[in-house]
């Protein structure tokens, strides 16, 4: 299969030429498909300031006991557009996203959201975590919040959650669906039928055993959480090493020091593995979009997951698909020029919806 990226022209003013949705539409004609990505590296846009995510950012009081954060950030945008909703992964936040918010909220109304037991959202004692809570932590969200029909944008586990709530939503809810490197379950032990996978299931279940015990599960995720083993593990899953600098390891490493963290980490890690995409997929006709980092460790583009999906634009009109050469497991902060390129001409493509009748929140 051929990898193929869209390259567009020098970019102007947000890294990408784009000034509104009628030339964005007008600039999609004049893309070109070229057989590589460029080797240069890029922001795709204003990077917007940690502190000032959290000064901006907003709380929601989810089923009236927990408190979920999350950020609203938009600019003169058509009625008739959607709005978007940005689902981090495992272990990140709303700043995870920093590099993109600025440059999307120029043409679309964007909201970004802490999942429960991550970021500034709640961790609370006892909660069980699954992929099924933060779904419809996820639709509760654009019921009571947005109000208008939304895309759903994810990254791994937030991929795949958006996926389980698209699979249960209606338009009147979810417009279209974006996936950026979607897992294939809450943890690895959803991945059976990957021979890498068959191979560690043993230490994935011995480890599970450890993290149920207390005083092992404070000392392994106390290592874990150490800025250096962070930084490790961020350069093991991007491609563009340059985008692994300080504040990324802040971002994921500061709310680990939560009350809570300990307890939401062992539960993740040890719990459910959840619905397979695999199995849901079939149950969406909205338009998805699939980015997909070709150098991602976590789920790789040869393994069961990243089959699948690989497979999807042939047998699904509804679905397109684009692997973004040299990129991780996180492509919006790994490569954002790549996804904003990709994403904002897709975005432009989809059909308008009716006027909104609700109020920003």
């Amino acid at each position: 299969m051929s990898v193929w990226t869209v390259r567009a022209s020098p970019p102007v003013g947000n890294g990408i030429g784009l000034v509104s949705n009628q030339n964005l539409q007008q600039r999609n004609r004049s893309l070109k498909l070229v057989p590589c990505c460029t080797t240069s590296t890029g922001t795709g846009g204003d990077v917007l300031d940690v502190e000032e995510i959290r000064e901006r950012s907003k709380k929601w009081q989810w089923k009236g006991r927990y408190s979920i954060n999350y950020l609203l950030s938009s600019s003169v945008s058509p009625s008739n557009s959607p709005h978007l909703l940005l689902v981090h992964g495992f272990g990140a936040s709303i700043p995870h996203w920093r590099r993109n918010i600025s440059t999307l909220s120029k043409y679309y109304t964007v909201y970004a959201i802490d999942l429960i037991g991550f970021g500034a959202s709640d961790k609370p004692a006892g909660f069980s975590y699954t992929m099924e809570a933060w779904a419809e932590l996820i639709l509760d969200f654009l019921d009571e919040v947005v109000g208008k029909p939304t895309v759903l944008i994810g990254n791994s586990v937030g991929s795949l959650a958006c996926v389980i709530a698209a699979s249960e939503s209606s338009k009147t809810l979810v417009q279209g669906l974006v996936l950026l490197n979607c897992s294939g379950g809450m943890n690895n032990k959803a991945i059976v039928d990957d021979w890498r996978i068959k191979l560690l299931l043993p230490l994935l279940f011995f480890i599970d055993f450890l993290l149920k015990q207390r005083v092992i599960a404070s000392a392994i995720f106390d290592r874990v959480k150490q800025r250096d083993t962070l930084k490790n593990i961020l350069l093991s899953v991007y491609g563009n090493k340059e985008s692994v600098d300080e504040v990324l390891v802040q971002i994921i490493s500061e709310p680990a020091n939560d009350e809570g963290a300990l307890d939401a980490f062992v539960s993740i890690i040890t719990g459910p593995p959840g619905p397979n995409p695999v199995q849901l997929m079939p149950r969406i006709s909205l338009p998805v979009l699939v980015l997909w980092g070709d150098q991602d460790t976590f789920t790789p583009l040869d393994g069961p997951v990243g089959k699948y999906f690989s497979s999807l634009p042939a047998q699904n009109s509804n679905v397109k698909l684009f692997v973004l050469e040299g990129v991780g497991h996180c492509p919006h902060d790994d490569r954002p020029d790549l996804v904003h390129q990709n994403l904002l001409p897709w975005l432009a493509h989809l059909p308008a919806i009716a006027a909104p009748h609700t109020q920003l929140n």
